[in-house]
């Protein structure tokens, strides 16, 4: 077996890679596997375990495909979760991809709107009102910037060989984003990405988004300050 630790913070199209990824019937069926509501809405399993034990135990047969390449993904704040498993020692021939999103403010102002509506997907209702908040959204940024750099320092730190992914060119190009990671864990075939095995993402970002962006540079734009 091999596979590979999809590493990325939240809002981050990671939903969509992981999706795409798994249409290829090639590449594993990564998700969040130390996450017990990710893995019932991702594969429809009840029962999932909440020990972090047992969630390493089943990663490499829940998300493996028939040619034993499996994929997992994980965020920062779970890593701390289950850092005493020693999963990324333990897991077999795993390679590691970063994923990060290039609209850094953009990835903030999500992760404010998902976190106060609770609407993760497209697909999901709305369970409340998103309202602006500036210091709540400057936290968010910091904070992503910081997990961000936390993963580059741990890939730098052990001499990781990392597959770097930007989720703007993952959606401009799908095709080309499985075939890197069919070459990082030595797929003798290129995969072919199934766009229908996909399904409907929609994108989130609109023009109350955009609103924010603009009232946020407004009010937070000194180039003369650099914390």
């Amino acid at each position: 077996m091999r596979g590979y630790a999809i590493c990325t913070e939240p809002r981050s199209g990671s939903v969509f890679l992981c999706r795409l990824l798994t249409s290829t019937g090639l590449l594993g069926r990564p998700t969040e596997y130390f996450n017990v509501d990710a893995v019932q809405t991702a594969l429809g399993i009840t029962g999932y375990p909440h020990d972090p034990e047992a969630q390493l135990a089943a990663i490499p047969a829940l998300g493996a495909t028939h040619n034993g390449v499996y994929g997992l993904k994980l965020f920062s704040s779970q890593f701390d979760d289950v850092r005493a498993t020693r999963w990324a020692e333990r897991l077999p021939q795993l390679s590691f991809i970063h994923l990060q999103r290039a609209d850094l403010l953009g990835q903030a102002i999500s992760l404010v709107r998902a976190s106060q509506t609770q609407q993760w997907t497209s697909f999901r209702p709305a369970l409340g009102e998103a309202a602006y908040d500036r210091a709540l959204i400057n936290d968010t940024l910091i904070g992503l910037a910081r997990a961000q750099t936390r993963w580059a320092y741990y890939f730098a730190r052990n001499g990781l060989p990392v597959l770097t992914l930007v989720s703007e060119e993952v959606v401009r190009d799908p095709q080309a984003t499985a075939e890197a990671v069919g070459r990082l864990v030595g797929l003798p075939e290129a995969p072919r990405v199934d766009m229908a095995g996909i399904g409907d993402l929609g994108i989130q970002r609109d023009a109350l988004s955009e609103t924010w962006r603009a009232r946020f540079i407004a009010e937070s734009r000194d180039l003369g300050a650099f914390h």
